[in-house]
């Protein structure tokens, strides 16, 4: 993805990701450099997670995004994405992360997944999507957040593939690729993604904005 520096923006700017997962660190990083943003995780800043109690993506962000530049001082981005797969209701959903963890089984992916595949076992309707929620705060009480989101469509297949990406990506099966995600190159993977589609519309936004948008504005 190619972007420019955002109009306004000082040579870097400090932004706190609301997130400890090193897998969303590295695909935001090589997206927000570029423009001008440094990146960095909240756990290096001693941030503790913050309570996710809400059942939708927008609502789960924007208290991340929230508590993060509540604790830091610096404005925040935060993500709140899963796969939602349509023969579960659209579970797991905002509960992706921890949906073994739920059932009394380990906080893992590998975990995660198995419990996705026991869920689907028998199931021939194998239709998922990948969903992000990215927003973006100035400070803690902003009154406008930047809010982007994007959906990206799959099947969930039964033999895991490919060793990059995490989360579902080994089993999430994109037709149109030919691929698993986890089998994509990064950049490629940056292109189509959810995140990397949200974060394009995100950074669309901030260009709009013709500098308006500072994380020093009150």
């Amino acid at each position: 993805m190619s972007v420019d520096r955002v109009p306004g923006s000082r040579e870097t700017s400090r932004l706190v990701l609301a997130s400890g997962n090193r897998g969303k660190l590295r695909e935001f990083d090589a997206m927000l450099r570029p423009l001008g943003f440094d990146l960095v995780a909240q756990s290096e800043l001693g941030v503790p997670e913050a309570p996710e109690p809400h059942h939708t993506f927008v609502e789960n962000a924007l208290a991340k995004a929230r508590h993060a530049a509540a604790v830091t001082g610096l404005p925040a981005l935060a993500d709140d994405s899963g796969i939602c797969v349509r023969a579960l209701g659209g579970m797991p959903g905002v509960r992706s992360a921890r949906y073994a963890a739920l059932a009394g089984g380990e906080h893992s992916d590998a975990a995660n997944n198995a419990r996705l595949l026991a869920d689907l076992a028998g199931c021939d309707d194998r239709h998922a999507s990948y969903v992000c929620v990215l927003v973006l705060v100035r400070h803690a009480l902003d009154p406008m957040p930047l809010i982007s989101e994007a959906v990206w469509h799959g099947e969930v297949i039964q033999t895991a593939r490919g060793s990059g990406g995490f989360g579902y990506d080994p089993f999430f099966w994109l037709p149109d690729e030919g691929c698993t995600a986890a089998e994509l190159a990064p950049e490629r993977k940056n292109q189509i993604s959810h995140r990397g589609l949200a974060l394009r519309q995100l950074v669309d936004r901030l260009r709009s904005q013709e500098g308006r948008w500072s994380p020093e504005a009150k």
